[in-house]
């Protein structure tokens, strides 16, 4: 189905909020694509950063008008650069990592440790000892041999460390298998009916600090409806859990859900916030407790919509099939620097950036530069019936998830992660090369 009623339109709850076209040629944050194209070339990543702190700042506020003074952490595993780090506890938000890796760079981004809570289900003894010795605030809790093995790291470095204990609530959230992160049968968390016995021995052995309960059912959550079955489980849960000591937080996790194409209705976030509120003291008031402090982790809904990635067109094709013709236009990036639709069937909309047209919409496919039939990044989007090589093609909605899961399949190096900010463009992440790809092989002069 053909996603926008003009093949020239930026529908706005797709696009960054500076979003405009500027004599036919699209601009964000101030700055002409074809410009921007022309100084870093193609494929390209833009990220808004205006757009990105902004809804930083937008659910930080829409949870606390509706809260006691909740705790918000960014899900960096969206997008993290040194600088998108920074950004978002500017904004007064902590950052979620989960694993070593995203530990590191947000240690080296000098960011305040105690304002990081770490996941991850498999984290090393290695993963642990550094967390622990370099001060992350919280630790989440994954399964009950992780538990011994942070409360003996814990007590061997003779400090008491903040955890939280994530639960498998056993809640489906209405998304793609694969997104949907607290049914019984997956890896997240420990089973609900095994949660007293846990937090029992985290007590007795008074090495770690039990700050609360962890849950998180899922991502591309629509509406504050979503939050309130695992809500009740674990509301009742914590309510259960009060009479063996204090259980001060609850985090609920992220999977507030965006606009990728017109067919994507989001509730607005201070909707959400509301609902989900609502819902929460509802559950609280039915198992007679206060309610606690309630932590969440958005990372989509921040940085998805402050991305757009540019492409240049290669070649177009243009196919005569039983159901009408489709237009196969190439670009010069693909499921390399977008996996989402192979790896979800995620659905992307795109427009040509470099000029304006006013030739009908025409139903196109845009597809990728690798060897797989599958390299698909937009599967149906209307396009100017003119849509030709050179061209330059947008697809917004690209800020979460396509840098972070990024590959150098058939050898492509990655595209550069670029902000733009008043007019201006400054690089957040260079360009990789082929010399960078080639480095890494040994059996070619590499450095083993």
């Amino acid at each position: 189905m053909i996603d926008a009623p003009s093949a020239d339109a930026l529908q706005p709850a797709i696009w960054p909020a500076s979003a405009t076209r500027v004599d036919g040629t699209v601009a964000i944050g101030g700055a002409r694509l074809d410009a921007l194209a022309a100084e870093h070339g193609t494929p390209l990543m833009l990220l808004d950063e205006a757009e990105l702190r902004g809804r930083a700042a937008r659910i930080r506020a829409a949870f606390h008008a509706v809260l006691d003074d909740p705790i918000v952490y960014y899900a960096s595993k969206a997008l993290l650069t040194g600088d998108v780090a920074r950004w978002v506890v500017q904004e007064g938000l902590g950052v979620d990592v989960c694993s070593g890796g995203e530990l590191a760079l947000v240690r080296a981004a000098g960011l305040d440790l105690s304002l990081v809570g770490y996941h991850g289900n498999n984290k090393s003894e290695h993963d642990l000892r550094t967390a622990v010795a370099a001060g992350v605030g919280t630790i989440v809790v994954d399964s009950a041999l992780e538990l011994d093995r942070l409360t003996r790291i814990a007590a061997e470095a003779g400090v008491r460390q903040g955890i939280r204990m994530r639960i498998n609530v056993g809640v489906h959230a209405s998304t793609h298998e694969f997104l949907a992160t607290s049914h019984e049968d997956q890896k997240f968390g420990v089973p609900i009916v095994d949660a007293a016995a846990l937090v029992a021995r985290v007590r007795a052995d008074d090495v770690l600090e039990l700050r609360g309960l962890h849950t998180h059912i899922g991502s591309q959550i629509f509406d504050g409806d979503g939050f309130a079955a695992a809500i009740d489980r674990m509301v009742a849960l914590h309510a259960s859990l009060l009479a063996g000591g204090p259980l001060p937080e609850l985090n609920v996790g992220g999977g507030f859900g965006i606009a990728y194409t017109e067919a994507d209705d989001p509730q607005p976030i201070e909707g959400i916030a509301a609902a989900f509120a609502a819902s929460l003291h509802a559950a609280c008031e039915r198992a007679g407790i206060a309610v606690p402090r309630i932590a969440i982790e958005p990372g989509r809904w921040i940085a998805g919509p402050a991305g757009v990635t540019v492409y240049r067109v290669g070649t177009v094709k243009r196919m005569e099939l039983a159901d009408g013709e489709r237009v196969y236009v190439s670009i010069d990036g693909g499921m390399s620097d977008n996996p989402r639709h192979v790896l979800y069937g995620a659905r992307y909309t795109a427009r040509i950036a470099s000029r304006s047209s006013d030739v009908p919409g025409v139903r196109s496919r845009v597809v990728g530069l690798h060897c797989e039939s599958g390299d698909i990044v937009v599967d149906e989007v209307a396009l100017p019936g003119d849509v030709a090589p050179g061209d330059l093609l947008a697809v917004p909605a690209t800020g979460a998830y396509c840098a972070s899961l990024a590959s150098t399949y058939n050898m492509t190096p990655r595209p550069p992660i670029v902000a733009v900010l008043d007019g201006a463009s400054r690089v957040l992440v260079r360009r990789e090369t082929i010399d960078d790809l080639l480095a890494r092989d040994a059996g070619l002069g590499g450095t083993p």
